[in-house]
Protein backbone atom coordinates (compact mmCIF):
# COMPACT_ATOMS: atom_id res chain seq x y z
CA UNK A 1 0.00 0.00 0.00
CA UNK A 2 1.42 3.36 -1.00
CA UNK A 3 1.45 6.43 1.22
CA UNK A 4 -1.08 8.10 -1.09
CA UNK A 5 -3.47 5.15 -0.68
CA UNK A 6 -2.92 5.12 3.08
CA UNK A 7 -3.67 8.87 3.28
CA UNK A 8 -6.85 8.35 1.23
CA UNK A 9 -8.04 5.61 3.60
CA UNK A 10 -7.21 7.75 6.65
CA UNK A 11 -9.40 10.48 5.20
CA UNK A 12 -12.29 8.06 4.73
CA UNK A 13 -11.84 6.67 8.23
CA UNK A 14 -12.02 10.10 9.89
CA UNK A 15 -15.82 10.01 9.63
CA UNK A 16 -16.16 6.43 10.85
CA UNK A 17 -17.21 5.54 14.37
CA UNK A 18 -15.41 2.61 16.04
CA UNK A 19 -17.57 -0.49 15.69
CA UNK A 20 -15.53 -2.71 18.03
CA UNK A 21 -14.00 -2.13 21.44
CA UNK A 22 -11.07 -4.13 22.71
CA UNK A 23 -11.01 -4.49 26.49
CA UNK A 24 -9.13 -6.48 29.08
CA UNK A 25 -9.87 -9.78 27.28
CA UNK A 26 -7.64 -8.58 24.42
CA UNK A 27 -7.85 -10.17 21.00
CA UNK A 28 -10.21 -13.13 21.27
CA UNK A 29 -11.18 -15.56 18.48
CA UNK A 30 -14.71 -14.12 18.62
CA UNK A 31 -13.40 -10.59 18.10
CA UNK A 32 -11.23 -11.73 15.21
CA UNK A 33 -14.21 -13.43 13.54
CA UNK A 34 -16.41 -10.38 14.02
CA UNK A 35 -13.75 -8.04 12.61
CA UNK A 36 -13.24 -10.34 9.61
CA UNK A 37 -16.98 -10.29 8.89
CA UNK A 38 -17.11 -6.50 9.24
CA UNK A 39 -14.14 -6.11 6.88
CA UNK A 40 -15.89 -8.32 4.35
CA UNK A 41 -18.99 -6.12 4.50
CA UNK A 42 -17.39 -2.68 4.85
CA UNK A 43 -13.73 -2.97 3.71
CA UNK A 44 -12.66 -0.23 6.18
CA UNK A 45 -13.11 -0.71 9.93
CA UNK A 46 -12.22 1.39 12.97
CA UNK A 47 -11.60 -0.22 16.37
CA UNK A 48 -11.22 1.37 19.77
CA UNK A 49 -8.92 0.14 22.55
CA UNK A 50 -10.28 0.62 26.04
CA UNK A 51 -8.07 1.72 28.93
CA UNK A 52 -8.62 -1.66 30.61
CA UNK A 53 -6.70 -3.36 27.78
CA UNK A 54 -3.12 -4.07 28.83
CA UNK A 55 -1.75 -4.81 25.36
CA UNK A 56 -0.06 -2.30 23.06
CA UNK A 57 -2.17 -0.87 20.22
CA UNK A 58 0.40 -1.70 17.54
CA UNK A 59 0.62 -5.31 18.70
CA UNK A 60 -3.16 -5.64 18.71
CA UNK A 61 -3.40 -4.12 15.22
CA UNK A 62 -0.72 -6.45 13.85
CA UNK A 63 -2.36 -9.49 15.46
CA UNK A 64 -5.83 -8.72 14.10
CA UNK A 65 -4.46 -7.77 10.67
CA UNK A 66 -2.52 -11.03 10.50
CA UNK A 67 -5.52 -13.13 11.49
CA UNK A 68 -7.94 -11.36 9.13
CA UNK A 69 -5.44 -10.93 6.26
CA UNK A 70 -6.05 -7.18 6.27
CA UNK A 71 -3.79 -4.13 6.23
CA UNK A 72 -3.19 -1.78 9.14
CA UNK A 73 -3.93 1.71 7.85
CA UNK A 74 -3.21 3.57 11.07
CA UNK A 75 -2.77 3.14 14.80
CA UNK A 76 -3.14 6.43 16.61
CA UNK A 77 -3.74 6.61 20.33
CA UNK A 78 -6.48 4.15 21.17
CA UNK A 79 -7.84 3.85 17.61
CA UNK A 80 -6.98 1.24 14.99
CA UNK A 81 -7.99 1.43 11.33
CA UNK A 82 -7.94 -1.73 9.20
CA UNK A 83 -8.56 -2.17 5.47
CA UNK A 84 -9.26 -5.25 3.40
CA UNK A 85 -10.49 -4.92 -0.19
CA UNK A 86 -13.44 -7.06 -1.27
CA UNK A 87 -12.44 -10.23 -3.11
CA UNK A 88 -14.74 -9.48 -6.00
CA UNK A 89 -13.55 -6.32 -7.75
CA UNK A 90 -17.10 -5.48 -8.88
CA UNK A 91 -18.31 -5.41 -5.26
CA UNK A 92 -15.57 -3.08 -4.01
CA UNK A 93 -16.91 0.01 -2.30
CA UNK A 94 -13.56 1.73 -1.93
CA UNK A 95 -11.44 2.42 -4.99
CA UNK A 96 -7.87 3.29 -4.04
CA UNK A 97 -5.96 5.96 -5.98
CA UNK A 98 -2.85 4.84 -7.85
Amino acid sequence: MTSKQRAYLKGLAMNLEPIFQIGKAGVTPELTTAVAEALQARELVKLSILKSCLEDGSEIADTIAGRTHSAVVQVIGSKIILYKPAKDEQKRKIVLPN
